[in-house]
């Protein structure tokens, strides 16, 4: 399968992570990663417009099959079984759902009727109770080729732009089945939940689902020194990433590479990026920081588990 991201206006962090692919074992002569900058700096507001940019390149690959997957889930999930049962059901369009209450935050959530057989039924945008436990589609789905495009630009000559109407209109056209996702899945759809994944990583059992040895995930390689924790400090119930100093307290937090801790310090329940420096004497609580941050000695800052602070890259507090 060729793996091509479209990627934001602003690409640059997301192509310096990524890379040739390397890291990943995805740069190979045939079938390998490409990244689909922004198109002359234009951003679209639909998927429409969007994958029918990308027609050249897309209905040049060799590939029969096109999966869409969106950038903001976080879960470990076996691709192979998905298209097994796409075959099996002889489907032309398989959407992956996720059972249970609809994040908050999102825009104009997606539900599915299935039936008994695993078929799509109905679809509801943006459905009244969205409290209760339902079907949701989150995005991903394994369509064909061909018929994604065929559909991609009927909806364009008639100016039907938004993706989630078009999916409603083709169930009376196409064999669309549902699959499960049985398995740990976070939708980043706000700071919040943002921060609620990262919280949810302390727990044993969420990271032996996410980090399968089965289904390895592999990132961006950077070989910095272990960690070096000193003689007062103090670390309990966290993630914490090689290259950092930690002469503080630190306690229920996740803590990139490269990140300094002060003596003195107390941190409870934050998140924080690469290579950030935290001062002497300094307490955070419930406080999500981006890289390059410099926080002075003596500083406080506290959030709540509701309302999280966040600091901007680069910052200096």
């Amino acid at each position: 399968m060729t793996k091509f991201p479209s990627l934001p206006r602003r690409a640059q962090p997301q192509a310096d992570h990524v890379g040739s692919g390397s890291a990943y074992d995805l740069s190979k002569r045939r079938s390998n990663l490409t990244l689909l900058t922004p198109y002359g700096g234009k951003v679209f507001s639909n998927y429409v417009e969007t994958i029918y940019n990308m027609h050249g390149y897309i209905e040049h690959c060799r590939e029969e099959y096109i999966l869409i997957s969106p950038g903001n889930v976080v879960t470990n999930f076996d691709y192979n079984a998905l298209f097994d049962y796409h075959s099996k059901h002889n489907s032309d369009i398989t959407l992956v759902y996720k059972k249970g209450v609809i994040p908050s935050g999102y825009d104009r959530p997606v539900t599915l009727d299935i039936d008994a057989d695993g078929k799509v039924t109905q679809v509801f945008i943006k459905p009244e109770n969205t409290e209760e436990e339902d079907n949701h589609f989150y995005g991903s789905a394994l369509v064909k080729k061909s018929l994604l495009m065929e559909e991609i630009r009927k909806a364009l000559s008639l100016n039907e732009l938004d993706i989630k109407k078009l999916l409603q209109q083709i169930l009376d056209r196409y064999k669309v089945f549902a699959y499960e996702n049985k398995g740990y899945t976070a939708i980043i759809s706000s700071i919040n939940s943002y921060f609620d994944f990262n919280m949810d990583l302390m727990k044993k059992e969420v990271r032996d689902e996410l980090f399968n040895p089965k289904r390895p995930i592999y990132t961006k390689v950077r070989d910095d020194a272990p960690s070096r924790y000193g003689l007062e400090s103090k670390v309990k119930n966290s993630i914490i990433a090689q290259g950092c100093v930690i002469d503080g307290e630190v306690e229920n937090c996740v803590i990139s590479k490269g990140v300094y801790v002060g003596k003195g310090a107390k941190l409870s329940n934050c998140i924080v990026m690469q290579d950030t420096v935290i001062g002497k004497n300094t307490n955070l609580n419930y406080v999500i920081i981006d890289k390059d941050v410099t926080i002075k000695d003596g500083r406080s800052l506290m959030g709540f588990g509701s309302y999280p602070i966040y600091i901007a890259k680069k910052s200096e507090v």
